[in-house]
């Protein structure tokens, strides 16, 4: 039997200076090979560990640039990373000659978690050691495994805390109905809408958690589509205006001249927030009352936040950037309006205020927390304005599309 000739890999010496390669080529290369790596790397040094400002990072490759926000490959530690869990890491790495590990979070509207792991470098690193101390400190991104595990704590503390009400009536009903109700027409008719009542509550709740807990999985992922905002509004509006007739709610739409506001986004989620905002106004507006949406595009962030005037506003979801421009879609009702001290919770889970109960239009109060997130994941923003007695404007706005946004509108 011939037996196939063994495969032959490239040598490591092939990265190594060679008669071939000079030595600004090989570092050239070095550098190169940094640069490409996906994770942040840095190489910081040190000499006393009394002074704090004497930790250096002495090679920041580019993702550890972008993630610090550095435009150099070398400074100040300090001006790099503030955070005490990688600053005692990399303390321990270079003091101690041991390995270390920390967790490091970001902040603004994208928050990621990164595991930081600091490691000693050449014989000069650790405690005692003479001369200057080395270490490597590297980032590695765990934001979705640390997402994953905290909606699904959340959606098992959620399904459980709510779904116990609604079963327990029904437990509480089936219970009557064989009992004293059963040979009761008018009470087994009654008590059979209640519960039916209940189930459609339990479905509607699972359904909004499913929801939630999809969007809240992929938020760190920006949408690249494109959307006509214009066209989901009217849509939306058209499919809420036979339940608005029945209530005799007016509801008044408003857009610019411009026939598209095209928006980068995911549709389905759009339509989901514009579904949520105008729900929510319909359901705490009076009957007869009006419900107003009003579209712009082309505004600056601070334009964008903007609320009518008198009214106390809060802002649930800001962008990062404030270099971009956004279209603004406001949802103005003419319900009972909110208090003051209320307005930062209304986007929690479940979060209902006191008082403005919907009745028989009673949703999940997921409502808000789905559209937070969405309009987070556009990185986009939510503001609220409202006071008691003088209804209340909601405002979200997204990323206007760019020439290079080469998806499909829709």
């Amino acid at each position: 039997m011939l037996e196939s000739p063994p495969r032959r890999f490239a040598p490591l010496s092939l990265l190594e200076p060679s008669s071939m390669t000079t030595p600004s080529q090989s570092s050239s290369l070095y550098a190169a090979l940094v640069d490409a790596l996906p994770d942040p790397i840095l190489v910081v040094t040190g000499s006393d560990r009394s002074d704090l400002s004497g930790r250096r990072f002495i090679l920041a490759n580019a993702a550890a640039r972008e993630l610090l926000r550095i435009s150099v490959d070398e400074g100040l530690l300090l001006s790099a990373v503030r955070d005490p869990e990688v600053l005692a890491a990399v303390d321990r790495a270079l003091f101690e000659g041991a390995d270390a590990e920390g967790v490091y979070e970001t902040s603004g509207a994208q928050t990621r978690s990164l595991r930081v792991r600091a490691r000693p470098l050449g014989p000069n690193s650790g405690a005692g050691a003479a001369g200057v101390a080395l270490a490597l400190v590297t980032f590695h991104d765990e934001t979705e495994v640390r997402r994953v595990e905290k909606t699904r704590v959340d959606f098992l503390a959620n399904a459980s805390h709510e779904l116990r009400t609604p079963l327990a009536s029904l437990s509480g009903f089936i219970e009557t109905l064989r009992g004293h109700a059963r040979d009761d027409p008018a009470a087994r008719e009654k008590f059979l809408g209640i519960m039916q009542a209940q189930a459609d509550r339990m479905a509607r709740l699972i359904a909004d958690l499913t929801s939630l807990s999809r969007i809240e999985l992929d938020e760190h992922v920006a949408p690249k589509g494109v959307v006509d905002l214009a066209l989901v509004v009217g849509e939306v509006v058209e499919a809420a205006a036979p339940l608005g007739r029945q209530r005799g709610l007016k509801l008044y739409w408003c857009a610019e001249a411009a026939s598209q506001v095209l928006v980068r986004g995911e549709r389905d989620q759009i339509v989901q927030v514009v579904q949520n905002l105008l729900e929510n106004a319909m359901k705490y507006s009076p009957d007869g009352e009006t419900v107003r949406l009003d579209l712009a595009s082309g505004l600056t962030d601070v334009a964008a936040a903007a609320g009518p005037e008198g009214a106390p506003r809060l802002s649930l979801v800001a962008p990062d950037s404030s270099s971009q421009t956004y279209a603004v879609l406001r949802v103005t009702d003419q319900g009972p309006g909110i208090a003051r001290q209320n307005l930062p919770r209304l986007s929690e889970r479940f979060y209902r205020v006191d008082g403005q109960k919907s009745g028989e239009r009673s949703g999940t109060g997921l409502g808000l927390a789905i559209v937070k997130h969405i309009v987070n994941r556009h990185r986009g923003g939510l503001t609220v304005a409202s006071a008691e007695g003088a209804g209340s404007t909601f405002t979200a706005y997204f990323p206007m599309s760019e020439p290079g946004d080469v998806a499909k509108a829709s």
